[in-house]
């Protein structure tokens, strides 16, 4: 008897209506379908009329669950694997399950689809030509710490997944590790009713969130540190600035636009307005 094939399936992060005609074939054509959250799952299958097996496979099932869907797989059973949302495997636990399937000799397919870091990168403003995805940070603070500190100097953009609870926290160390100034992204609820993109210094969105509550899950991006700024670019940035406050716009809000757009501190910028003025 042929192996069965083990179908990653990406799946909404927000939006039902974002599946696609290939994901709802493989969902109604496979024998069981290993889910983080049942319950969760349901909802979708509910809303396209799709009954089948369900098998709750999360970070805390252990190996054993994994080696029962290897034996199922063994004997032919087709198996789709999905998470609560976007690509299982990114920042999921289906990635034990994907190498232990390799292994093993079975065939592992895809079902592309939704992706939270990718659909935060397409609207942020950032550098997309090269990006790097961190994922979660560690728990424990001075991991944490660390973990900031090695991305401090990475010249491509960097993304981050963050939970409500930790937010402040991750924010609190991110403005230790990188300053006030660090220009930063923060993504929320993306496709979602209540979808969210705040662009700011890391300070001002601390400050935000002090006074807003978490709520929802985020993807949190930064620029990459940028080689050093040419002087004649420098120049050419506050000529702009200068432009946006002379028809009107506030100093600070000229200065912070300007930062965001070229990727640096806006310290930097200012300093070199004080220093050189038009």
């Amino acid at each position: 008897m042929a192996a069965g094939t083990l179908y990653v399936c990406a799946t909404p992060i927000g939006n039902l209506e974002d599946v696609s005609i290939r994901l709802l074939k493989t969902l109604r054509a496979v024998d069981i379908i290993a889910c983080e959250d049942t319950r969760h799952t349901r909802k979708l299958l509910t809303r396209y009329k799709i009954k089948k097996r369900l098998l709750s496979y999360h970070e805390h099932s252990g190996s054993a669950r994994e080696d029962y869907l290897l034996e199922e797989l063994k004997k032919g059973v087709n198996i789709a694997l999905v998470s609560d949302a976007g690509m299982p495997g990114i920042s999921d636990p289906g990635e034990k399950l994907v190498k232990k399937a390799i292994a093993a000799g079975i065939k592992v397919d895809v079902v592309p689809g939704p992706s939270a870091c990718t659909t935060a990168l397409a609207i942020s403003g950032l550098d997309s030509r090269a990006f790097v995805f961190a994922g979660f940070l560690p728990n424990r603070r001075q991991a944490r710490l660390q973990a900031l500190r090695e991305l401090k100097n990475e010249s491509r953009t960097v993304i981050i997944y963050e939970a409500p609870h930790r937010l402040l926290d991750t924010l609190a160390d991110f403005e230790e590790v990188s300053g006030p100034d660090q220009n930063l992204v923060i993504a929320r609820e993306l496709t979602k009713q209540h979808q969210q993109m705040q662009r700011g210094t890391v300070k001002e969105l601390r400050e935000y969130y002090e006074v807003h509550r978490p709520r929802g899950e985020f993807c949190l991006l930064f620029p990459g540190q940028t080689q050093e700024t040419e002087t004649a670019d420098l120049e050419q940035i506050i000529s702009e600035t200068a432009e946006l406050i002379k028809a009107g716009m506030e100093k600070k809000e000229a200065f912070k636009m300007k930062a965001h757009e070229y990727g640096i501190k806006k310290s930097i910028l200012y300093k070199y307005f004080v220093d050189n003025p038009l």
